[in-house]
This record gives C-alpha cells, sequence and structure tokens, in this order.
C-alpha cells in the first residue's frame, strides 16, 4: 500500500486532509517547516510523522500530495519527478476523494469554516459523516455516507471540485492579489455553481448571489420573505439564538442554537436547509445545533481574571463587524477591545475605509503591525495609516502587550489571520508573571 506524503503538511486544508487519510487507515506523513504552526496538534495526536523538509523524505513507492503554496522547483517534488511518483496537487486529490460520498462544499466570502463544522457536527448526528474544515479539522469516518468540506474561491481552487451540493455564504470582494474586482469574484462562483451536482443552498439576501444559474435547483435561504428557507422572530440573549424556520413561508420549526451574531443564525439556516433536503429527522437537527462546541479561532473565548480574551480569524471588514457585533450581544454590559493584525498589504490597501469603519464599533482599538504572506512580504503602506483613520487608535507591539491591562472586566478580541496568536500569548504569559 502507498504511503501518502503531504508536502506542506502543516497548512490548514493540507492538515485537515492527511487527518481524514489516517482515520479511513491510509499511511499517512508529511513535511513543512520548523515553525510550530497551530494546525500540528492534531497531527501530532494522531501520531502522524511531520519531517522538516528534504528531499531524502521522498522514496520509491509513495504518493505525493502537494499543498497549492509550493513550486514545482521545490527540492521534495523535484525528487518526486525524478523518481517518476504521482504527485498530485492538494485541491485535485480532494476533487477525485469526495465522488466516494454525497459531498457537500461550503464555500463563500466569509463564513465558510463555521458552516462548514456546523453542518458536519448536525449531518453527523443522523449518518457517518467525514470532514475536512479549514482551520486544520479532519475526520474520516470509515463507512462514511456524507463528506462534507470548505471549498476556498482563492485562485479558483474549489473549480476542482463537482460536489453533489453547495452552500454558497455570500460573494464578497476579497483577495484583492487574485481577484480584479467583484464581478471577478462572481464569474468564479458562477463557474463552481454549473459544476454541482444536486442543489445549491445560497444567501438570498445577497444581490451577488441572486444572480447565480446552474443546472441544478438554486433554494435561497435568509432573512427576506422571498427566501425558501426564512429565519423569523430571532430572540437574541447572552446565551445564544432562537429562532423560526418558514419554508416557502409555511412554518418548519423553532430551533436554538448557542452562538451569536445574525451571521450565526444565517449559518444555521444553511445547515437546516441541507437537513431538511437530504430528509435528516428534525429533532436530530435541533438536537445537533444545540450541542455544537464551535471551530478552531472562531470566536474562541477564555476568561483570565476579570477579562474575557476571544481569539478569531476575522480578516476582512465584513467579518471583524460580524464578530464585534457577536461579542456585543453576548457581552453587552462590557467594554469590547479589538486588538486587530492586517493580513497582506494587498488586503490592506484594498478596505483601508472599510476596517476603519469595522474597528470603530468597537470600545477600543489596538492595531498590530501588516502581517505579509508567503506571497509578498513588504508594501508601500503601513500600520500607521490605518491608525490615523481610527480616533485613540494604539499600535502594539509583542514587547508592550501589557498595556491591555488597564481594561478591567473587559472583552478583549484578537484577530488576523497571520500571527496574532503570539500577541495573545505574549499578554497571557504577562498576566502570569
Amino acid at each position: 500500500m502507498t504511503i501518502y506524503h503531504f508536502v506542506g503538511i502543516k497548512g490548514s486544508g493540507m492538515s485537515a486532509l492527511a487527518q481524514v487519510l489516517h482515520d479511513m487507515n491510509f499511511d499517512v506523513q508529511g513535511s513543512d517547516v520548523e515553525k510550530r504552526f497551530f494546525t500540528q496538534l492534531a497531527l501530532e495526536k494522531s501520531g502522524i510523522k511531520i519531517l522538516p523538509f528534504q528531499k531524502e523524505n521522498i522514496k520509491p513507492g509513495m504518493t505525493i500530495i502537494a499543498g497549492n503554496a509550493f513550486p514545482d522547483t521545490h527540492e521534495e517534488i523535484q525528487e518526486a519527478m525524478k523518481l517518476g511518483l504521482p504527485i498530485i496537487r492538494y485541491h485535485r486529490f480532494l476533487g477525485d476523494f469526495m465522488q466516494n460520498f454525497t459531498s457537500v462544499a461550503v464555500t463563500g466570502a466569509h463564513g465558510k469554516t463555521s458552516t462548514t463544522g456546523l453542518l458536519a457536527h448536525v449531518i453527523k448526528g443522523a449518518k457517518p459523516t467525514s470532514f475536512l474544515i479549514g482551520d486544520g479539522t479532519g475526520k474520516g469516518e470509515e463507512g462514511s455516507k456524507y463528506f462534507v468540506f470548505e471549498a476556498c474561491e482563492y485562485r479558483r481552487h474549489f473549480l476542482s471540485y463537482f460536489p453533489d451540493y453547495a452552500i454558497m455564504t455570500n460573494i464578497d470582494f476579497d483577495h484583492p492579489d487574485y481577484f480584479a474586482n467583484i464581478d471577478d469574484v462572481f464569474s468564479a462562483f458562477q463557474e463552481m455553481a454549473v459544476q454541482v451536482k444536486k442543489g445549491i443552498f445560497a444567501y438570498g439576501d445577497d444581490e451577488q448571489l441572486q444572480k447565480i444559474q446552474a443546472k441544478v435547483p438554486v433554494l435561497f435561504y435568509g432573512f427576506g420573505e422571498e427566501n425558501d428557507y426564512q429565519a423569523k422572530n430571532l430572540v437574541k440573549s447572552t446565551s445564544g439564538t432562537t429562532f423560526d424556520v418558514f419554508i416557502r413561508n409555511t412554518f418548519y420549526d423553532t430551533f436554538t442554537i448557542p452562538t451569536f451574531g445574525e451571521h450565526s443564525v444565517l449559518n444555521a439556516l444553511a445547515v437546516i436547509g441541507v437537513c431538511h433536503y437530504e430528509e435528516i429527522d428534525v429533532s436530530i437537527v435541533k438536537e445537533q445545533l444545540i450541542t455544537f462546541q464551535g471551530v478552531k479561532r472562531r470566536f474562541s473565548e477564555k476568561s483570565i481574571g476579570s477579562q474575557i480574551l476571544i481569539d478569531d480569524y476575522a480578516h476582512h471588514p465584513t467579518e471583524i463587524k460580524a464578530t464585534i457585533d457577536a461579542a456585543n450581544q453576548k457581552y453587552p454590559d462590557r467594554e469590547i477591545v479589538a486588538v486587530f493584525q492586517p493580513h497582506t498589504f494587498s488586503r490592506t490597501q484594498a478596505f483601508l475605509e472599510d476596517f476603519a469603519k469595522s474597528l470603530r464599533l468597537a470600545d477600543k482599538t489596538y492595531l498590530c503591525e501588516i502581517f505579509g504572506s508567503a506571497r509578498e512580504n513588504h508594501g508601500k503602506l503601513t500600520i500607521k495609516d490605518l491608525q490615523t483613520k481610527i480616533e485613540g487608535a494604539e499600535i502594539i507591539s509583542e514587547e508592550t502587550t501589557s498595556m491591555l491591562e488597564k481594561h478591567k472586566d473587559s472583552v478583549i478580541i484578537f484577530m488576523g489571520a497571520g500571527d496574532i496568536q503570539k500577541f495573545q500569548e505574549s499578554y497571557e504569559n504577562q498576566l502570569t508573571l
């Protein structure tokens, strides 16, 4: 039996796929840079071997799964070519793998990870389900009927997939280093829509998604009257949200979720739609929704002293607004402090005004230096350009996180897609000194 060797196993999609294959009793190992990533823990718990990059890792008889970030000139890929081994890019492998199941792709500019995690949790209450989430979590169940996975639009990678169903959470302009504008983003989703085999569940209050055309039924969900699946009568509390669901204007049932913000209701509504279409017992859906624990780096909370610290992946203005709204729902009487690290110079430049507008929703904002990606590590822009647009904003570094101590009884949200966690770690270490 072949050994699947992952080049770049610490990538969030790669580590999740490695776990799925490992759970299904395939022989899995991988390599990456020495730096520690949050995805490593699950790989280590599974006993999956992680090696430092070197061409000696590549042996005859292996199948190479290559991360999208690594070019064909990478030493391990070069060695695999020399040995004549099969080399499959991550998204191609995933596209073939999912054909063994009833597959549900979750895509959209925002909300993919949370919705994928929620859908996997709800469906597995009814039938064996394997899943792959963009937070680095993956689970393979032998005998799975369903495969739920996150499908990313970046560089049109999701066009490698031909899923049975797709959830489309929204279309928004992001990844300005690749997409030209909102029309370019729409065209990618339109191409994806044509590849779906059974049905699409699209957020109907999104004017871009209303234009989606497909060969299969497109079912809309949202708050507006014209949606096939409509959420009404929202009751928000500090412990979660309860809402009624109407299907084509007929009352279906009342659901409760332990999460916050209107975006959480929409994520749940998409999941309810898929389960209704697949005829999954509504009592199972209700039960599973209540027990969902959330996904990594999405509103992940801990209490330290009188403060609540939240780690969140929000890195686009729309996501920042949703995260601050959720914090205000759960903690209406506390000061909300945002600690934000912009991710990539191109995104910061493209959304400078929008970032400022979203961050002004917090009571106080601290800004970290811009995190360049592997694709770009410098730019003309600096963090001061954003600071000048937010009244009272201060710049914070790993060495100066102690300034957060003055916010007694507050909720401090560490937001970003780079290495914002190191600021939270530094602050937590400071508090325990």
